[in-house]
């Protein structure tokens, strides 16, 4: 609940600082002494438009700061936590309008935009004087609040989570649906790309052994005439490179001295023979085994064709033919099972349907009965407060055939009639401002256990009326304060005398300046300001004892 309001030069409110406590808080004051300053500077920290006309003259900015107790709310505390902005029980509004028109907001400290201030307060207050303010007046407040007096806030979640699991299973059975004919196409083509590469029967490592098989085939008669034409330079020809090497070797032995230079020439002689020798065997046993196979020749050519030609219908070399045959199997795969996903989603869109009728069926029902029984309560009280002719109806819209809607198989609208005979219709096209105000109180205390927001704030509801109507607006008033804080603008003094608590709105003027002053009233006070409502510019005794009468009744 509201906790502190701290006003600092705005319009004629140079210096404002009230606590604020639960139950019902009257603040009264002539007119024109500022009252509603007040709930349009805490309309700032909630997030309403503002403009430099509203700083105070010969000051450089506005502020106001806004203190509430959340200790009872969570779904502030997680809409809080959620943002990183949460600082215990204790939340701080603050809006700050400078001179040039510039403005800024803040929740506990940090900078916030108006969009997630305004967020912010529909957990927190609710304004009762423009209709912009009225949570009355938006639908999905409507059903909620409808729901809640149900009982059947759980249950709607239910259908709220069911229909958008519905519609994601439709979605996405649609899309699967749809591209069926182009998936058969795919699955065949892939389906014949895959048996060719299966009787190709490719092993891992073959295309390169075939390769180097060819190279060795296709050049064989070539290689084996090198190797003859070598192997007779080595040793078997009439002038070979092992004869020459021995008599090189026997003319450095038999000389009888020899120099250093000789020596180490011989040892390299004789490692060059050994190297000859031993090519010379290399080359004999290739020789050996070497023949020309023309047939073995035809066969490896005829493979690499056939490996070849599939592989440039895939666009890649012969070695990489596994991974794609892997790769096109993987897919087949997956698309052959995009029937089984077909049948497997429309059997869960069948159960959801199944479980979101029964959940939505049950919620309709709440709903009904809730809801004429709201409607006649709103009704009894509406005559009390002058409004007899008034007729109240929650409406129930049935949602067209085969919807399933996240709020459940018909749409909520409260409706109001004002006069005999005429058309119930929207609450915000029926209903006069004085009007939409006994209406929503009236729908409040009725709803009192469901009223989510712990701050109602009635600006003027007395408006038009008086005397015995008065009494029992505020006797109203009163009975919503023992589970809401209520903050009620009023001038009938039948109203403010059974207030919990009182503020007077004064306006303090000078040659220089006005000022406009908040006074909390000890019981004295109240009193006396309960009497000047009551006497006007002459206070008596008789009109502070009717004063101090009308208290003491009222408590």
């Amino acid at each position: 609940m509201l906790t502190h309001l701290c006003i600092r030069n705005y319009a004629i409110a140079e210096n404002l600082d009230i606590d604020l406590q639960s139950g019902m808080t009257a603040l009264t004051g002539e007119t024109g002494a500022g009252k509603s300053i007040m709930l349009d500077a805490l309309g700032l920290t909630l997030g309403d438009r503002a403009d430099a006309g509203i700083v105070r003259h010969g000051t450089d900015k506005a502020e106001v700061h806004a203190l509430f107790d959340i200790t009872a709310l969570p779904a502030a505390k997680s809409w809080l936590d959620s943002r990183d902005l949460l600082d215990g029980d204790e939340l701080m509004l603050r809006r700050v309008i400078t001179a040039e028109g510039r403005s800024r907001a803040y929740i506990n400290g940090q900078p916030s935009t108006l969009q997630d201030v305004r967020a912010l307060g529909e957990y927190l207050v609710d304004i009762h004087s423009q209709h912009e303010h009225q949570s009355l007046l938006k639908k999905d407040y409507q059903r909620e609040l409808l729901d809640i007096c149900a009982g059947a806030t759980d249950l709607a979640s239910d259908v709220a989570v069911l229909a958008r699991q519905h519609h994601k299973t439709s979605q996405q059975l649609k899309s699967l649906t749809e591209q069926s004919d182009e998936r058969t196409a795919r699955a065949q083509l892939l389906q014949y790309q895959l048996d060719e590469l299966l009787a190709l029967a490719l092993q891992p490592g073959e295309v390169k052994a075939l390769e180097e098989e060819q190279q060795a085939l296709a050049n064989a008669e070539h290689i084996l005439n090198a190797s003859n034409h070598a192997l007779n330079l080595c040793k078997e020809g009439e002038v070979n490179a092992l004869g020459i090497l021995h008599q090189a070797l026997s003319s450095l032995r038999g000389s009888p001295v020899k120099a250093e230079q000789q020596s180490s020439a011989e040892d390299m002689l004789q490692t060059a023979l050994i190297q000859v020798e031993e090519a010379s065997r290399e080359l004999q046993h290739h020789l050996d085994r070497a023949e020309l196979d023309p047939e073995r020749l035809h066969q490896v050519e005829e493979r690499l064709d056939v490996i070849y030609q599939i592989a440039r219908k895939h666009h890649c070399r012969g070695d990489e033919l596994l991974e794609v045959q892997e790769r096109l199997q993987q897919e087949l795969d997956g698309l052959q099972g995009g029937a089984g996903s077909i049948e497997g989603l429309s059997a869960e869109l069948v159960r959801l349907e199944k479980d979101y009728r029964k959940a939505a069926d049950s919620l309709s029902k709440k709903r009904q009965k809730a809801a004429t029984s709201i409607s006649k309560k709103v009704e009894a009280h509406l005559a009390d407060l002058s409004m007899a002719n008034c007729r109240f109806q929650i409406h129930l819209e049935p949602v067209e055939a085969g919807t399933l809607g996240n709020q459940g198989q018909e749409d909520v609208e409260f409706l109001i009639s004002t006069n005999p005979g005429s058309k119930p219709g929207p609450l915000n096209k029926i209903a006069s401002g004085g009007e939409l105000s006994r209406i929503s109180l009236a729908i409040h205390v009725v709803n009192a256990q469901a009223v989510t927001v712990p701050t109602i704030i009635f600006d003027e509801v007395d408006v038009g009326i008086g005397g015995a109507t008065a009494e029992i607006v505020g006797t109203l008033l009163q009975q919503l304060g023992q589970t809401t804080q209520v903050l009620c603008v009023t001038h009938q003094p039948q109203v403010a005398s059974q207030a919990d608590h009182h503020i007077k709105v004064s306006k303090q003027s000078d040659k220089k300046s006005v000022k406009t002053q908040l006074v909390a009233l000890n019981d004295n006070e109240k009193v006396e300001e309960i009497a000047r409502m009551l006497g006007g510019v002459a206070i008596t005794d008789n009109t502070l004892a009717h004063a101090r009468e009308m208290v003491a009744t009222a408590h």
